[in-house]
């Protein structure tokens, strides 16, 4: 069994908003850095954003933060690892991602520390983006759940690391400073701001993405393990509240 989306991997959006609190996302920017807990994180509804601005000609990264080597407890970690890990690439390739990296932080322990910190301004110092990526760092979803204990530490060490990426005197051993980031976006926020309006060649694009972490879902079991079925429907609600046919949603901070 794995731990159970609405609180390990889901991105369900919002759906208390009214059309005209959302805004579009800006999207006068060249490139964006994607940083999360695990493989599988982005593939909750932003993967189709992703798609549609590296089809665009925009320039997009991932870095996980874990292997998401703890995420099926009934096999062991170190053969859970190595598949999430490879699930992850051929996701990436689905939507055109083709710069793909692993920091190594230990699955279920992530701690919003130093350390984290560190990694996280590095990685920014090197890729320089214009704009960050991640996902719902906030307590809930929206409703009784409980968001994953690693997605909330790399949500706010996230935050941390961009203004310590731009800051000479802090971490000088990680890398020239970047303040070039222009805002975080977290998608599959309850507090969402902007959204970013598909097309059905994007939804197709997050659909089959997500469908690439196949042994994943095939442990989540149940609607989980078919993303053609639960996908557009998060599509069609983002984009009733974004007042477009379908959408995906963030919450921009900065």
């Amino acid at each position: 069994m794995v731990v159970g989306p609405a609180v390990r991997a889901g991105s369900v959006p919002s759906m208390a908003l009214e059309a005209s609190s959302l805004k579009p996302l800006p999207d006068d920017w060249s490139r964006a850095l994607a940083v999360v807990a695990h493989p599988d994180d982005m593939e909750y509804g932003a993967a189709s954003a992703v798609a549609r601005w590296t089809r665009s000609g925009k320039e997009v990264a991932y870095v996980m933060v874990t292997r998401g080597e703890a995420g099926i407890s009934d096999m062991p970690p170190s053969e859970v690892g190595p598949i999430r890990a490879a699930e992850q690439r051929a996701s990436c390739d689905r939507v055109g991602v083709s710069r793909l990296e692993f920091l190594d932080h230990p699955d279920g322990l992530v701690v919003c520390d130093l350390a984290l910190r560190r990694d996280l301004a590095e990685v920014i110092r090197r890729h320089r983006p214009e704009i960050v990526l991640s996902i719902n760092f906030r307590e809930s979803f929206g409703g009784p759940s409980w968001n994953h204990a690693d997605h909330r530490a790399v949500g706010v060490a996230l935050l941390d690391a961009v203004r310590d990426a731009a800051n000479p005197w802090v971490f000088g051993d990680a890398g020239a400073p970047w303040d070039g980031v222009r805002f975080v976006a977290f998608g599959g926020s309850p507090m969402a701001t902007h959204f970013v309006a598909l097309d059905e060649d994007d939804l197709r694009a997050g659909i089959e993405s997500l469908a690439e972490h196949r042994i994943y879902l095939e442990h989540l079991g149940g609607d989980m393990a078919d993303p053609g079925s639960f996908l557009p429907r998060f599509a069609e609600q983002a984009g009733t509240a974004a007042g477009v046919p379908l959408a995906t949603t963030f919450e921009v901070i900065g």
